[in-house]
């Protein structure tokens, strides 16, 4: 494996629990990538057992929201792995800042990998949660690996389709898509020449007096202590510009209606992204004999960000009666 520099401290965007134990830890994904990943474990378990492995947003780190996330139900009882995707964060691979639907997916399969491996984790009961970005990812990798009993996709994106149409569908025809590969391939011709891969940016630093209310929302997220992270694309520079190509193409969602385990899509009410995890949920099947296995879970008034680390509205006790029921 490679090896990878690890913090030592203790730089995450929430306060350090003292209901688990955190290590840091690393392991290979299928493509020879080592992932890095924060550990949480509940403080006096009685192993084994069951484990989630957490990623997102899309763009984010390990010490954004996913850490969070992980932190929270590991208080809640469960072994938790926050990790950082390929060419992300603390994670190893290059070039730097590239996505790969397929790599990305792989990540996820990866942390099963460890996890079932683990002695501490009973390797018949291991769920996984994605958030943004990533829960559309989350949802291609239960279909795609059935060690994973149960899924949360928390305020998704269906990242294919937003890369491919573009917001709300509005670039979707031939034409727009046509006139997005040209200038893709452009950059990738220019990227070669240089030798160095351009940034498309993050979150701006500072927004037009135009701007919607989500990139408002994405600014106060990302730009703000409330989750500003050094490593994150989104609070930085962002993801390299050609990191697009293979989205454009990838049908993300084909596979979703062959999910056999659980899946479970949760949404602020207000977001701009509902309508990913609206028709991503129409594309589940209900397993026979399990017709609650597959649930499509409203926030009331609450915005896509809110998802991220808002305690209050998060809705952790509902992820945990569903793991609890269906890591099985």
């Amino acid at each position: 494996m490679e090896e990878l520099k690890l913090t030592s401290e203790w730089d995450k965007t929430f306060p350090k629990s003292d209901k688990v134990n955190h290590s840091k830890v690393t392991f290979p994904n299928r493509y020879g990538v080592t992932l890095a990943a924060d550990l949480y474990v509940p403080k006096d378990a009685k192993t084994p057992l069951p484990a989630i492995a957490v990623c997102g947003p899309f763009g984010a780190v390990k010490e954004q929201a996913a850490g969070l996330y992980a932190q929270e139900m590991a208080e809640r009882g469960f072994i938790t792995l926050a990790f950082d995707p390929s060419f992300t964060g603390e994670s190893g691979g290059a070039p730097r800042y590239m996505t790969s639907p397929d790599i990305n997916t792989e990540d996820f399969s990866a942390a099963v990998d460890y996890l079932v491996t683990n002695p501490m984790v009973n390797p018949e009961e291991v769920g996984i949660i994605g958030i943004c970005g990533w829960g559309g990812i989350a949802i291609n990798a239960a279909a795609s690996d059935p060690r994973i009993k149960a899924t949360v996709a928390s305020t998704m994106y269906d990242m294919s389709r937003v890369s491919s149409n573009g917001y709300f569908d509005s670039e979707d025809s031939e034409e727009a898509r046509n006139e997005l590969r040209k200038n893709l391939a452009a950059q990738r011709t220019e990227d070669f020449r240089t030798g160095t891969p351009k940034l498309a940016g993050g979150v701006p630093d500072v927004l037009p007096d135009d701007a919607p209310k989500f990139l408002k929302d994405y600014h106060d997220y990302y730009k703000t202590e409330r989750g500003y992270h050094p490593r994150s694309l989104n609070s930085n520079g962002g993801r390299n510009v050609t990191s697009a190509i293979p989205w454009v193409n990838f049908p993300l969602m084909s596979r979703a209606g062959e999910i056999e385990n659980a899946v479970m899509i949760i949404h602020g009410e207000k977001a701009h992204s509902f309508y990913f995890g609206s028709d991503a949920y129409k594309k589940l099947t209900v397993t026979p004999g399990k017709e609650n296995n597959k649930l499509f879970m409203v926030i009331p008034g609450a915005s896509h960000t809110d998802l991220y680390d808002q305690k209050d509205i998060i809705p952790f006790d509902a992820m945990v009666k569903y793991f609890n029921e269906y890591l099985k």
